[in-house]
């Protein structure tokens, strides 16, 4: 399958330091894009900041932190596509996808793309879990892991079970819909999917 195509140079930064944690935003230095397979352009205009953390902290021990391993370039348009959906469901759905897509353009296996996507779509409704957990210190470091850590955990592997179950697909399409129905067993009616 076709997954699409990075900019011909790797993306420039600059680190931006920050008083207080998490201290991890970047800007570019020059536009960086992504090509999706339908040939949409995901562009990152230079001056962009970016923080690479649409995957939630508690789930950094199992898929990765940010800005690390083979899907550095596509959590950079990622971050830009999160931010330019805003409150847009479907948007938010479009660059969970071309995440996906980037993901395996960036050399992730199947497997890893699959397990980094169903961390997206955790991110896409973080807000209605940390709610529904009460609690706000997800996105701090501390030294031991929290119970709500180890719930949110327990879930991912959960959702991630069920999606892996089926035989692995490299369709986000199908990926998608995996998930999706994994989620709401997961979940339940109460966080919207």
């Amino acid at each position: 399958m076709d997954h699409g195509c990075f900019s011909p140079d790797e993306p420039e930064t600059c680190w931006l330091t920050q008083q207080n944690p998490p201290d991890r935003k970047m800007s570019l230095i020059r536009e960086f894009w992504f090509d999706d397979p339908q040939k949409k352009r995901w562009s990152v205009p230079s001056g962009y900041v970016v923080d690479g953390a649409s995957i939630p902290r508690a789930l950094w021990t199992l898929v990765g932190s940010p800005y690390t391993g083979n899907y550095r370039r596509a959590s950079i348009v990622h971050d830009k596509a999160c931010d330019d959906a805003c409150e847009d469901e479907r948007a938010r759905r479009a660059a969970d996808k071309m995440f996906y897509h980037a993901c395996r353009e960036g050399g992730c296996s199947i497997r890893e793309a699959i397990l980094l996507y169903i961390g997206v779509r955790i991110g896409a409704v973080w807000p209605s879990i940390a709610a529904r957990l009460k609690t706000e210190s997800f996105d701090q470091a501390h030294l031991y892991r929290t119970a709500e850590e180890q719930r949110i955990e327990a879930d991912f592997r959960l959702i991630a079970e069920q999606v892996l179950e089926l035989k692995e697909t490299d369709n986000p399409d199908k990926l998608e819909a995996r998930t999706d129905k994994a989620m709401r067993r997961v979940f339940g009616a109460d966080v919207p999917i």
